[in-house]
């Protein structure tokens, strides 16, 4: 029996041009930053050795402390001293990414069938930014964070997508068995990776990732109408 449904954040939730909006955080957060001494080439390059690490990480830390052990390799120790102005980025630079997704209206109306269905929610989004900033995609979607029992961030997660891991985690946390959730999601890889755990798997194709040219016939998949007639059906069993 379907106790929670796990979605996605960027292109589920939060429909979105996702390569476009990685190009403009990246000349935000790096305008924002330089003013610190962080020249914006090697700022970039930084982010993405922190990227790669909390992506590596075995379960050992946080990905936040994945993250900046990364980065400090990169930057030294300073680096620690300016992890207040990256947050200040995320409570305010971070609004001028908002214009490059596109809410749909009907997310929270499925939202809303879920919770009256007696359903949780939670948000399987890959922890790779700090909770703020994940929070403030959930309301950009037109969804209250605290609508979901759960918001994967990069402070309380110790794995991320494709790792089966970071499912297994999220499980842990919620209390619940494979069979108890379904996981909806745009991105073949990342997404399926619930799948090898057990937990049932939709992709949604409106802004689909397949950077492989997959196969996506072995999912339950399709556009926004499928996906509500899906989730419809889960709730029914």
């Amino acid at each position: 029996m379907i106790k929670t449904v796990l979605f996605d954040l960027d292109g589920t939730l939060l429909p979105m041009d996702t390569e476009a909006f990685t190009k403009q955080y990246f000349k935000l957060l790096a305008a924002d930053i330089a003013q610190y001494g962080y020249e914006p080439k090697a700022l970039i390059g930084g982010i993405l050795k922190g990227i790669d690490a909390m992506v590596a990480n075995d379960g050992k830390k946080t990905n936040s402390d994945a993250f900046w052990q990364a980065f400090s390799a990169v930057f030294g120790e300073k680096v620690y001293d300016d992890i207040p102005h990256f947050d200040s980025f995320y409570r305010m630079g971070f609004d001028g990414l908002r214009g490059y997704c596109k809410p749909n209206p009907e997310i929270p109306k499925l939202a809303e069938y879920i919770k009256s269905r007696g359903l949780r929610m939670a948000v399987a989004t890959n922890p790779v930014f700090p909770m703020l900033a994940q929070q403030k995609r959930v309301k950009w979607a037109g969804l209250a964070p605290d609508e979901f029992d759960l918001i994967t961030a990069y402070e309380q997660s110790h794995y991320c997508k494709p790792n089966p891991a970071y499912f297994t985690e999220i499980l842990q946390k919620l209390r619940l068995r494979a069979d108890e959730c379904v996981m909806i999601g745009n991105d073949i890889v990342e997404d399926t990776a619930a799948d090898k755990i057990g937990i049932k798997t939709f992709i949604l194709t409106d802004c689909l990732i397949d950077r492989n040219n997959a196969d996506i016939t072995a999912y339950a998949h399709g556009g926004f109408i499928e996906l509500k007639a899906f989730i419809e059906s889960e709730c029914s069993r």
